[in-house]
């Protein structure tokens, strides 16, 4: 923590990146909620639902408490300290015109850029509910959130984000998080489905969505808060951030019409589901590369991005077995690790200020994804040994919101 002088702070950016943070927040609550809700049985809207505002303010607090400290303060390569648990000695001090900065961002308070980095926390840990919904306990994913949200993601936040972070001093890539936020949350979703077993009836009955309805329009959401996720990222209201916020539309709309197009070839259909998982495809695979490449180099990074995830939510899925429930690790994990590989090949030096190889883009992706499985299958193994990890059989075939809340989507 640094105190500067009040004058020494950049309104413009403060105000810029304040209003990212709200756009990331509005990813979660509604965007990833309506997302999600959409697609479960509606015997299980209201849980879904529920689960994505419980993981929402549960990661608040564990950030403020003690996970933004141990993320983004410097005192190893792998680890921060505690030395901002709770904030401490964070303030504004009127009379002496001085206020805290975080050491990288010196020109925002660093209440400022402390919220844009709980959104991302938020989200994180949110979008892991789709692999799990329908059968996880809610008391065990509400620990699960706050344990994952400390003992996974701030690590590797720390890892790649923190300046001393031994991913960073590699030279790793990751503008707004398609390794941090995206493989480690697909990667985690994975293991959760894997961790607790598939669905009853899954593979022996259809499980209709709900609503694709409420399901385009958490995408709609997702997107327009993405450019805050993405453009907000380069910290400045700057020709960075401008350019970061024109490529994050057109990865989506490449990815979009990709997974339209080969949906529509391979199944003899163009879905509007597909369309719209193209999209969240074609969003993460740009997030990493977001601040470092041209327009013409997103929509490539787009267009490949919605065939492959495509390839990760089908035959990729039916491959490794796992109930993944909304298709998280295909798209999120898969898009990630594109995404991120992709950063290397399409990152224009003259833009990113460094040059990037495949080699520690890999390094990156396959540490981030080993920290991920190993942490999140840990954390599983402690929780079952406390509490049941799925609700029980007969809660299940009742659907969740009955059983669990006595609430009903009507």
């Amino acid at each position: 923590m640094e105190l500067v002088p009040l004058t020494a702070i950049d309104k413009a950016d403060t105000a810029w990146v304040m209003m990212s943070a709200a756009l990331v927040l509005l990813m979660s609550l509604p965007g990833v909620a309506l997302f999600y809700a959409g697609m479960v049985r509606r015997k299980n809207v209201v849980n879904t639902l529920a689960a994505v505002f419980a993981v929402a303010c549960i990661v608040t607090l564990t950030w403020f408490g003690i996970g933004y400290s141990l993320a983004f303060t410097a005192d190893s390569p792998w680890l921060g300290n505690l030395s901002r648990a709770w904030f401490a000695s964070l303030h504004i001090d009127v009379k002496r015109n001085v206020l805290s900065v975080s050491h990288l961002a010196p020109h925002l308070p660093e209440a400022a850029y402390a919220l844009f980095q709980a959104a991302f926390a938020i989200i994180t840990t949110s979008v892991i509910v789709g692999a799990v919904v329908e059968r996880m306990s809610f008391a065990a994913l509400l620990l699960f959130a706050a344990l994952w949200s400390v003992l996974v993601y701030a690590p590797i936040a720390h890892w790649v984000w923190e300046s001393g972070g031994w991913l960073n001093q590699l030279g790793a890539l990751d503008f707004a998080g398609g390794a941090v936020v995206h493989v480690n949350a697909g990667v985690a979703a994975l293991v959760c489905a894997f961790m607790l077993g598939r669905r009853r009836g899954y593979g022996q009955e259809a499980f209709e969505p709900n609503s694709l309805g409420w399901t385009a329009m958490g995408t709609a959401l997702l997107l327009f808060g993405w450019f805050g996720f993405n453009a907000g990222s380069a910290l400045s209201a700057d020709g960075r951030a401008a350019l970061a916020f024109v490529v994050t539309l057109v990865a989506a709309a490449a990815g979009g019409l990709s997974w339209l197009l080969v949906e529509w070839l391979m199944r003899g259909a163009p879905t509007l589901l597909g369309m719209l998982s193209g999209m969240v495809g074609g969003l993460v695979a740009i997030t990493p590369a977001a601040g470092f490449v041209q327009v013409g180099s997103a929509g490539w990074i787009g267009l490949i991005a919605g065939a492959v995830c495509f390839w990760g939510a089908t035959w990729l899925k039916r491959r490794l077995g796992a109930d993944d429930s909304l298709d998280v690790f295909g798209v999120h994990g898969v898009g990630g690790i594109v995404g991120s590989i992709l950063t290397a090949i399409f990152a224009d030096p003259l833009i990113a200020g460094t040059g990037a190889t495949v080699l520690n883009q890999l390094i990156a992706v396959l540490a981030i994804a080993a920290y991920s499985a190993a942490g999140t299958a840990l954390i599983l193994l402690l929780i079952g040994v406390l509490m049941p990890l799925r609700v029980e059989k007969a809660q299940e075939m009742e659907g969740l919101d009955i059983s669990l809340h006595m609430e009903r989507q009507h």
